[in-house]
């Protein structure tokens, strides 16, 4: 055995195999300056052995290898120097796969990014099979592209149009789905089985080589570069991400491009053209806000920096009161990580609709034996009785949106709960503060607002009355470590931090169609801007009845007298029973194939300002939203821009190739923001006056990010 710095060298002289042991300083090994020195050393030590007859790449740690080191990639600017670097890389993972040996990859922990590109470089990849392990090329999702050769591999090993979906979405697969999909060659029951299949792999194939290096290659699934079936495969690509994403995220269509002028190469070439496309991704601005956000700040949410902690909950019966959709969704998600449930509503029928719920999101858990998944359903109990409630642990109020049915459940539900029992409320909007007040234990009760559908939402708000305890508090976070959920911890007011973000986007979508925009423009004008759901989409989802009355809640609390074109328009609508999409009928007309803006919108409002371009329109939406943010954070309801990014993306859909709205604030620079809110507010927008923290930031060129 060798030792090399982060990676050492076995040579077994019976079987003629060599393992490189990668186990780099730290908790993962990660594809950086001190990879490409090692593992070249490393390798050099390996391919010198006497008698060699193959090569295992290993891992010493949980995991095979995580991928690019995010501090460098999120900290260069230097494109010269970058290039250096992946031209590097790319020479040494052309020295693995050209070594004249077989070289398997031993998957014993998830293969991510540069992790699964260095996998893709050897013959032949066994995985062990775990559910822990997972496999893919994720990079799109930080606003970079594969940059280890992976949209030249990849295309050449499974076919063009698989690959395009995998590079294109940044899927990230199990490992029964590499397998399926040509990722994986092999599954090992063990370190034991994966290590003997690997050396008899190499026995049976000692002349092993990649295919593109093959004499003859033809690519696989029946479609070869460089012909119209292939130019329609790559257009056709290009076109679904244009329609999915309006044009708003530029690396997945960075890895497509790259695919495509690499398709038409030879192999070494299309490596240098795969390397521009990743270093001009990694400059650029949008890749910088995505890792700040989706890496750097979702870490420490999740980590629960700086917020009071207890190693573990004490729940062992969780109640959830409600047996709406979210009230059957929490039922889901506490049973499948082991607590007791008990689901109550007023209504056998609820509840009978709400077993059907549990049961249906049970049984996709394909991953689980049938024997589990009849263990998480049995764990739920459905009742119309509070005296199955008593001995819970904590309770889970998701009834509806009223004060006054809140207070009263409150109150017959704590009169059969424990002293330390903890009861929250999903409430959306109403102060937790308020609802406390029907309270016996204040100090035990808590806001936990989840988001539909909550099986696959992964934000919790967790909202923090007057009285709420740090003990309160720090139980609830380690319930929402426990279900799996990321949790944004704010302080009191109506509607907190995500539902302000919220509703100014939607409404400001309403107060656009009320001023004569076209529709349909508002609705383009969010999607090339990257948010998630169009406005007027999602204002018919969440139904206007209910933004109807959330408004007028909200001016009950506020005491904010609210009128506006936009508030009319609504209370228009929803008098003419246009209550949304449930209704069938709501800003968009459900009755037409395909679905369609309901035509008589043009009737109830005026002709087209002379203003009115997507650009116009786009800068509208997302200045709403990011000024509402800015404010719940100079009044202290959001505690820090941070939470603030991860809140709006993960909670409300805030575009997320921004970054978050604070990111989105820095790149218009604050003076330039205060400026324009000073335009929108003299031609009559008043909701448009910046707040303080804003104001300051401009006056002294301040970002809320270095």
């Amino acid at each position: 055995m060798s030792d090399h710095k982060d990676f050492r060298v076995e040579f077994d002289a019976a079987t003629g195999v060599a393992t490189l042991w990668m186990q780099m300083a730290g908790r993962a090994n990660k594809i950086n300056g001190a990879f490409g020195v090692g593992f070249v050393a490393a390798l050099d030590d390996a391919l010198a052995q006497a008698g060699l007859k193959g090569l295992v790449i290993a891992s010493g740690h949980r995991d095979f290898c995580v991928g690019a080191d995010l501090e460098f990639i999120y900290q260069t600017r230097d494109a010269e120097a970058l290039y250096a670097l992946v031209d590097g890389l790319h020479t040494t993972l052309r020295k693995l796969e050209t070594a004249g040996v077989p070289v398997v990859a031993a998957i014993t922990g998830s293969a991510l990014g540069g992790g699964c590109e260095l996998a893709l470089a050897c013959h032949h990849r066994i995985a062990l099979d775990s559910p822990a392990v997972q496999i893919g090329l994720p990079e799109v999702s930080l606003g970079v592209i594969p940059g280890g050769g992976g949209t030249q591999r990849l295309p050449r090993l499974i076919g063009i149009q698989p690959a395009l979906e995998i590079l294109a979405q940044g899927q990230i697969l199990r490992v029964p789905q590499a397998l399926k999909k040509g990722l994986v060659d092999e599954l090992a029951r063990d370190a034991d089985d994966l290590k003997a299949k690997a050396v008899a792999w190499i026995a049976a194939n000692r002349r092993a080589q990649q295919p593109w290096d093959k004499k003859g290659f033809q690519w696989p699934g029946g479609v070869q570069p460089d012909t119209p079936e292939a130019r329609n495969l790559f257009a056709g690509g290009a076109a679904m991400l244009v329609q999915k994403t309006a044009g708003a995220y530029k690396a997945p269509e960075a890895a497509v491009q790259a695919a495509y002028e690499g398709s038409l190469l030879t192999f070494e070439a299309a490596l240098r053209v795969e390397a521009r496309y990743f270093v001009d991704r990694v400059v650029s601005d949008q890749a910088k806000d995505m890792i700040r956000t989706f890496f750097f700040h979702k870490q420490a949410v999740d980590r629960q920096q700086g917020l009071p902690q207890v190693a573990s909950d004490g729940f062992q019966k969780v109640a959830v009161l409600g047996a709406g959709m979210m009230g059957a969704g929490l039922a889901v998600i506490c049973a499948q990580r082991g607590y007791d449930v008990v689901l109550k509503d007023i209504t056998d029928e609820a509840l009978t609709k709400a077993r059907a719920h549990v049961q249906a999101e049970v049984g996709k858990k394909r991953h689980l034996s049938a024997d589990d998944k009849q263990a998480i359903a049995a764990r739920v109990t459905y009742t119309t009785d509070y005296a199955d409630v008593a001995g819970s642990d904590l309770v889970i109020e998701a009834v509806f949106e009223n004060l006054a049915l809140k207070h009263r459940v409150i109150k017959e539900c704590e009169a059969v709960l424990g002293e330390d029992a903890i009861f929250a409320s999903n409430t959306s909007a109403l102060p937790i503060t308020a609802l406390a007040e029907a309270s016996v234990r204040p100090a035990n009760f808590i806001g936990l607002h989840y988001f539909s559908p909550v099986e696959k939402m992964p934000l919790v708000e967790v909202i923090t009355a007057e009285a709420t305890s740090e003990r309160t508090l720090a139980r609830c976070l380690a319930f929402a470590r426990k279900t799996k959920k990321t949790a944004v911890v704010v302080n009191d007011g109506y509607g907190f931090f995500t539902t302000r973000v919220f509703s100014a986007y939607i409404l400001e979508a309403a107060e656009l169609v009320a001023e004569g925009h076209d529709p349909v423009l508002v609705e383009w004008a969010a999607r090339q801007e990257g948010m998630v759901v169009p406005p007027l989409k999602v204002f018919d989802e969440v139904t206007l009845t209910l933004g109807k009355k959330a408004l007028e809640s909200r001016e009950a609390y506020t005491g904010e007298a609210l009128d506006s074109p936009g508030l009319r328009l609504l209370k228009a609508l929803v008098e003419q029973g246009r209550h949304g999409k449930a209704a069938g009928a709501g800003f968009y007309d459900y009755s037409a194939k395909p679905r369609r803006i309901w035509a008589g919108l043009r009737d109830l409002v005026p002709e087209p300002p002379e203003d009115s371009t997507v650009d116009y329109i786009a800068e509208r939406l997302m200045l709403a939203q990011a000024l509402e943010a800015a404010r719940t954070l100079d009044e202290g309801v959001l505690k820090s821009p941070r939470d603030g990014e991860i809140g709006a993306i993960f909670g409300v859909g805030f575009a997320p190739n921004t970054g978050g709205p604070f990111a989105w604030l820095d790149r218009q620079g604050a003076a330039n923001v205060v400026a324009r809110c000073a335009q929108l507010v003299a031609d009559g927008h008043a909701r448009f006056a910046p707040p303080g923290n804003l104001k300051a930031m401009a006056e002294a060129g301040a970002t809320f990010f270095d």
